[in-house]
């Protein structure tokens, strides 16, 4: 193994950057309440997306209060409108499995705010995320700036990275890419997933002004590599690499790809061959469901191919074995067996179609019944003519606390318009897993999705029962 020397000699300065004032922030509990107090753009309804809204500088000024914890790490960023979570997952497991200290950083979180930092794919401690969070909030106050929610995050995941002192770091964006808080580091390369619309009120309305924002984390001399994208979105991205001057590979043109999908013992599978230069993957099984995670693993993939160029070593037996133990929660996860309830926090019409067309191919069932809740400031329309495609039936429901969330009787009554299919609304989540328990029979399945606020809630409900 090679990480880069350079990373442990920066991450003893980092440390010594602490704050000597007297922490204001003692506890877990005191820290989540003093970050529900900034200003939070994910559950804002309306955002303004502007260079004043979104300021890189206060980010920077944030991370300098702490040492500049950002530059002591190795880092990878991942950008894309879907498949983030699953590439963060597959490449993490890899990298673990082959020895490395990995950090990941990621959002949103399913029902724990700590699941967002992680090491070797265990989140954060309490302790520990309560002390970096009164660390953050005391380099602000020093410097004069008001985070928002997701910087003081942000700075407090790379400065756990540095303290850490990880070999690699994989970084999500968390809203586009040119103005996103992560946008400040220099990575050892960039990752893009696939872009499709989502965020259209605010990233722009067609697939090339979203490429555009996405392609904003690309920079000079700094290796790209993105999955295969439409034609305007593959466009888009080259023409933002030249001006950056960003050596950019797209799997499936520059590196080559194919994917096959079939029959294998225990049931249905997805293997891929990636073929780059001297190094390739032949026939490899992808870990998690769905013939759209295919694109999602050769990225993965792709990227150990990238660092094996700057010096890190792997062994294939190792990458094989790493990558087939990936898990992911709050993605086609059986949460409960009897009946058959599956959650997965599909947000956009992109994934919620990869559900859908995920389900017919890996879960036998008879009739599904899907209880459905989704943000206000999704492409509605679009993600219920995804819906009445697969689900049989439909309860419509909402989460308490969640204040972008569309109210269930108007998307019954918007998916009226396009569908004749049963549907019923039912004003709390509990009421409505009551009524797709008794409307289903035993080899019904029972799906649960539309936005990770319902997943975590479901996981919640679940979790109170087992504990009651």
């Amino acid at each position: 193994m090679t990480p880069s020397s350079t990373k442990r000699a920066g991450n003893s300065g980092s440390k010594s950057a602490k704050s000597t004032a007297k922490p204001a922030i003692r506890t877990y509990s005191a820290a989540v309440a003093f970050l529900k107090e900034q200003t939070d753009f994910e559950r804002m309804r309306v955002v303004k997306y502007d260079e004043e809204s979104f300021r890189l500088d206060r980010m920077q000024s944030l991370l300098a209060g702490l040492g500049n914890p950002h530059q002591a790490v190795d880092m990878i960023h991942v950008a894309g409108t879907v498949g983030k979570g699953s590439t963060v997952a597959m490449l993490s497991s890899t990298l673990v499995g082959c020895g490395y200290t990995v950090g990941a950083y990621t959002s949103p979180h399913v029902q724990d705010l700590r699941e967002r930092i992680a090491v070797d794919g265990s989140m954060i401690e309490k302790d520990a995320f309560a002390s970096l969070i009164s660390e953050t909030a005391a380099a602000a106050k020093r410097r004069r700036i008001k985070p928002t929610f997701f910087e003081f995050l942000t700075a407090a995941a790379f400065k756990h990275f540095a303290d850490e002192a990880v070999d690699l770091a994989l970084v999500e964006t968390g809203l586009g890419g040119r103005l996103d808080s992560t946008n400040v580091i220099t990575p050892l390369m960039s990752l893009i997933t696939r872009i499709d619309l989502d965020h259209v009120h605010i990233l722009g309305d067609n697939v090339e002004a979203i490429a555009k924002e996405k392609a904003g984390i690309f920079k000079p001399d700094v290796p790209a590599i993105s999955v295969e994208q439409v034609p305007a979105v593959t466009a888009t991205l080259r023409t933002v690499a030249a001006e950056r001057g960003t050596p950019l590979q797209v799997i499936g043109k520059d590196i080559e790809f194919s994917t096959r999908f079939g029959s294998a013992e225990g049931g249905s599978q997805t293997r891929i061959c990636l073929i780059s230069g001297s190094s390739n993957h032949m026939h490899v099984p992808v870990p998690l469901d769905g013939e759209h995670q295919a694109s999602n693993c050769a990225l993965a993939l792709a990227a150990t191919m990238q660092l094996q160029q700057l010096g890190y070593e792997f062994d294939n037996a190792a990458v094989y074995k790493s990558l087939g133990e990936t898990t992911l929660p709050g993605r086609m996860e059986l949460v409960w067996k009897q009946p058959r309830i599956v959650a997965d926090g599909a947000h956009n019409p992109a994934s919620l179609q990869a559900l859908i067309r995920s389900l017919g191919a890996h879960v036998p069932y008879d009739s599904m019944i899907c209880i459905f809740g989704c943000c206000q400031d999704k492409d509605v329309d679009e993600l219920l003519r995804r819906l009445a495609l697969g689900a049989d039936k439909i309860i419509f429901t909402c989460v308490d606390g969640n204040p972008r969330g569309a109210d269930p009787v108007e998307l019954q009554r918007r998916f009226a318009d396009l569908s004749g299919k049963m549907t019923q609304v039912a004003r709390s989540l509990p009421d409505a897993l009551d009524i797709a328990s008794r409307a289903a029979s035993r080899e019904d399945l029972i799906c649960v999705t539309g936005s990770f606020y319902l997943v975590g809630a479901l996981k919640n409900h679940f979790a109170d029962r087992a504990n009651a």
